[in-house]
């Protein structure tokens, strides 16, 4: 046996492979590990992404022992409301692809419309075609996908940054994984007015939106992480903001939570100013009052923006 076919077989043993080793050794289980560390709640979500890793080794595995495989349809759908963790989850199934071997690099290249369509004749194609250069051997995001597409205008320029990237996925699908990401119900109506694109997605995955606990958590995250802290009375009167902002337009569930506290700290911070002519200690410049979540204007029917 050729040193190469030690190699190759080093964790093998008479024609079996140890999986649970190679998710050890691959870096997958430690990818999935920070998935969960960094994202609280989105269980569905982190199901489907385990369920899509098993599946990736196994086909790795398949390859080893000289079984019939071949490389899944990898590209993706992300629906849901702002604020779930899409981008998040895109970056970490990006490091994922990569440690499997699935993509070269590994990065993710994050887009809208406007990096795409061009604003006259002859525009589009160039734009398009630079993003996909810059993506090769990673992971192109398309945040609100179906702004790419305007039938109601006939002079729009979507269509063609659409044949180029469908084109692009079908020849070049070992090489790019491209997600499609944006509201739910938005997302269903572009894919039944472009079939192209539904038949080279393999995988829908849904967000849900964060619920009144799992927003209070991430709120405490996020301040753990700048040392701050809610008084018990500031804790009580954020989840009742929460319940209040949750049924207000335009919530963007985490990235909300995150905009109310750089205000609830701002308003902290103004307060700091107004009781204090001395010096003041770490727990007073740490600790958000009640107050200071109560001053928002959510509390008296006003929307927090």
């Amino acid at each position: 046996m050729t040193n190469n076919n030690i190699s190759e077989n080093k964790n093998s043993h008479l024609g079996k492979i140890d999986l649970h080793a190679e998710l050890v050794e691959t870096g997958v289980e430690q990818v999935l590990v920070d998935l969960d560390k960094s994202l609280i709640g989105l269980e569905p979500v982190k199901t489907r992404i385990r369920e899509t890793a098993a599946l990736l080794l196994v086909e790795k595995a398949r390859e080893k022992l000289g079984l019939a495989h071949e490389t899944p349809t990898l590209h993706m759908s992300f629906s849901g409301n702002p604020g779930t963790g899409k981008t998040t989850v895109a970056l970490r199934m990006a490091e994922l692809l990569h440690k499997l071997g699935y993509v070269r690099k590994g990065h993710l290249v994050t887009v809208t419309r406007d990096d795409l369509v061009g604003q006259y004749i002859g525009h589009t194609a160039p734009k398009t075609k630079e993003v996909l250069k810059k993506a090769m051997g990673g992971v192109l995001f398309i945040d609100e996908a179906y702004y790419l597409y305007r039938p109601e205008n006939e002079r729009d320029y979507g269509q063609e940054a659409i044949e180029i990237l469908l084109q692009v996925m079908e020849n070049n699908r070992d090489d790019l994984v491209v997600i499609l990401a944006g509201y739910k119900n938005r997302m269903n109506t572009f894919f039944e007015s472009n079939p192209g694109f539904r038949s080279r997605i393999a995988h829908h995955i849904e967000f849900p939106d964060y619920s009144t606990p799992e927003l209070l958590d991430i709120g405490s995250s996020m301040l753990d992480q700048l040392n701050y802290y809610l008084t018990k009375s500031a804790k009580d009167a954020f989840i009742e903001y929460i319940n209040l902002r949750k049924e207000q337009p335009h919530f963007a569930n985490a990235r909300s939570i995150r905009n109310a506290l750089d205000r609830a700290r701002l308003r902290q911070a103004n307060r700091l100013f107004k009781e204090n002519n001395g010096p003041v200690n770490a727990e007073i410049l740490s600790t958000l009052e009640e107050v200071d979540i109560r001053e928002s204007r959510v509390f008296s029917g006003g929307i927090d923006n």
